[in-house]
């Protein structure tokens, strides 16, 4: 597979110069902004597309991630901080499975997220696919999901580290199942990720489920223990 070349992009969000510990005291809960080496970028508000990809991803992984007791999902804005990179990103949507719960609080994650979702904006278009490849990669995310919803565009590229430390792009939109690296079990169809052929959540969830797995989410909803 060969890497596309960048989408043009003309929107800019907002920077301001800052410390760390005044970018803490100047942001509230409702402020989707990203803190990086003494540069504070605020985030452009999404369109509408962003929102439902955002959603039915979340959603989806949110699902088998807690029926497999696998950890936590969480979405934006929420901070995941690293110290090796001097930043503080609020990724779409970060896994934090159960092994890392550890370095998990109520304000942030301090250090990589397992997996970290990244739905590209009119604005966020090189920020996701060189900023934040590189800087996750050197962070140690192990599985790093890029996806383009925008009209016209519907691609998605699967990252994960290999044995050295470095991204692989194992999967793309032309693929017809993604597996995960990190989530045992846990695949999808990248065509789910595109409006004209999304499916309700719950019907990709059970798809994904093998038929043992779905017989025990069955005796779950039912109450049967």
């Amino acid at each position: 597979m060969t890497t596309r070349q960048l989408s043009a992009t003309t929107a800019e969000p907002q920077r301001l110069r800052m410390s760390y510990d005044e970018y803490i005291a100047w942001a509230d809960e409702d402020v989707h902004a990203e803190w990086v080496d003494g540069e504070v970028i605020v985030q452009m508000p999404p369109y509408d597309v962003h929102q439902i990809v955002l959603n039915f991803l979340n959603h989806l992984l949110h699902l088998y991630v807690e029926f497999q007791e696998l950890g936590v999902v969480l979405i934006a804005p929420f901070e995941m901080r690293l110290l090796s990179e001097k930043s503080a990103r609020q990724p779409d949507i970060l896994v934090v499975t159960t092994e890392s719960l550890g370095r998990l609080s109520r304000e942030r994650l301090e250090g990589p997220a397992d997996l970290v979702v990244e739905i590209v904006s009119r604005d966020s278009v090189r920020r996701d696919r060189h900023d934040k490849l590189h800087e996750y990669r050197r962070a140690g995310v192990r599985e790093y999901w890029v996806v383009d919803p925008r009209p016209g565009r519907n691609r998605a590229d699967f990252y994960r580290l290999d044995a050295a430390g470095e991204y692989e792009l194992y999967a793309t939109d032309e693929d017809e199942r993604v597996a995960s690296a990190v989530l045992p079990g846990f695949w999808l169809r990248p065509s789910w990720l595109w409006l004209e052929s999304k499916p309700p959540v719950m019907t990709a969830f059970l798809e994904i489920l093998s038929p043992e797995q779905r017989e025990r989410f069955r005796r779950l909803i039912a109450g049967e223990g």
